[in-house]
């Protein structure tokens, strides 16, 4: 019956992604709020419950208690399955699933993963699906393995293998949950082995599937696609970039890196400048970074990952999108190139709707948060950029929310795993061809 409703409901593959995605939600929420699911033995309250199962879902990371320390290992898992669907897609789960039991996937379940995985066409989808669940698995296995050797060095093996299948599900799927305890993994900060296993994780994940599967088809290929090549110079920029400026920043910072030597410093400003973009997890303290620091930080949760990945943000092509066409705008040319391609005006004019259709998002929701939260204001700017790119940095406010408050971000994670673009389409009404064009007019700009 279930079934019928979401079927007939979910017309629309948008539809689809957003209804899927808000009963996964609402499931969590349950199964989170029973008292089983406390290590106090009672019912948590609904709303936070709703609260934590949607960072969960959405891969974000926003706490309203301690993972560790609040859930029982059965809240744990209940969180760690919702990371783990929401971070590869529900539609890439009941695909597997049909997949599993030999059942054909229909045309309009195809046209669902293409918007979920963000594909410009249904060709191979299927095959993608696969490989998605092939390379979850076998990075997910690798990072369990790696820090679970790492966690043998400080507990018996039994919760080293526990902790370390917890934390590489999450921070491959960058949900930014750590069941560390106090702290989270500030004390890893010097630690060179969880440094570099959890930057491979983060990385892995926030590249995107379809970059993952091109990488590993380079050696039969022997070349990548554009959107690869694209991501790849991408994401290389923003981390060499964003690294120098927190190392710079936080250098004589006694309460973040100040102390430390100067490895320590470089390590601890790549570890801050990958999971920024995409994770949430941190080796410093971010409430107590200069406000210079933090300001990058949002900067950086603003962008957020690739398309097709399990991060958030507006992502780092659209970014390099927009780039390129202020490129081509100061050197006089008409057309954006990239690696010796035209970009068709259609993906700069979406480029361009989704960073602003997000920033007038994120500057509704501190508006609006400004007047219920009394915290000042980049902390609530801090906070709303997190949970729209889906990274589980806070600056300390997310404990002290208002339940306004917490719907508003509950809405803004929400909105930013499935896109703007993909909510809007879901809600709006189908739109028709335009039978004619009007005439072209001028106006001045700039």
């Amino acid at each position: 019956m279930i079934g019928r409703w979401y079927r007939a409901v979910a017309a629309s593959p948008p539809k689809q992604l957003v209804l899927g995605f808000a009963l996964i939600i609402l499931i969590g929420a349950q199964l989170l709020a029973l008292p089983i699911a406390s290590s106090e033995g009672q019912a948590t309250r609904w709303l936070d419950a709703l609260f934590t199962a949607t960072s969960a879902a959405c891969g974000v990371g926003l706490n309203l208690v301690d993972t560790g320390i609040y859930f029982t290992t059965f809240g744990q898992l209940v969180i760690l399955g919702l990371i783990q669907v929401g971070g590869v897609g529900f539609m890439t789960m009941a695909t597997l699933f049909a997949l599993v039991l030999r059942r054909r996937i229909s045309y309009k379940e195809r046209l669902a993963l293409q918007e979920a995985l963000n594909q410009s066409t249904m060709e191979g989808i299927v095959r993608l699906v696969r490989k998605i669940v092939f390379y979850t698995l076998v990075i997910e296995a690798i990072g369990t393995a790696l820090l679970s050797l790492r966690f043998m060095l400080d507990m018996p093996p039994g919760p080293a293998i526990y902790y370390g299948l917890f934390h590489a599900v999450s921070l491959f799927n960058n949900a930014g949950f750590d069941i560390m305890g106090a702290g989270g993994f500030t004390p890893y900060a010097d630690d060179l082995w969880f440094n570099l296993t959890a930057i491979l994780l983060i990385v892995s994940g926030g590249l995107g599937f379809v970059v993952l599967a091109d990488l590993m088809d380079f050696r039969m290929k022997r070349r990548l696609s554009l959107h690869s090549k694209v991501v790849l110079m991408m994401s290389g920029l923003l981390v060499a970039i964003s690294t120098l400026l927190i190392f710079a920043f936080e250098f004589t910072n006694g309460q973040t890196m100040g102390n430390m030597p100067f490895g320590e410093k470089l390590l601890a400003a790549l570890y801050q400048s990958v999971s920024a973009r995409a994770d949430g997890t941190n080796t410093l303290d971010i409430s107590a970074m200069r406000q210079a620091t933090q300001l990058i930080l949002i900067l950086l949760m603003f962008i957020g990952a690739s398309p097709g990945s399990t991060g958030g943000g507006i992502k780092t092509t659209t970014f390099a999108a927009l780039l390129g066409a202020v490129h081509a705008m100061l050197r006089g040319k008409e057309d954006v190139v990239m690696f010796r391609f035209r970009l068709a005006k259609e993906r700069v004019y979406k480029a361009l709707s989704v960073t602003l259709f997000a920033l007038a998002i994120v500057l509704g929701a501190t508006l609006f948060l400004s007047t219920t939260e009394d915290h000042h204001f980049l902390m609530i700017l801090f906070e709303v950029v997190a949970a729209f790119g889906n990274v589980g940095y806070s600056i300390g406010l997310t404990q002290d929310l208002t339940v306004s408050g917490k719907i508003v971000i509950m809405l803004m994670m929400f909105i930013g795993r499935l896109g703007p673009l993909t909510l809007s389409y879901a809600i709006a009404p189908k739109l028709e061809r335009p039978r004619y064009r009007h005439a072209e007019g001028k106006i001045m700009i700039g």
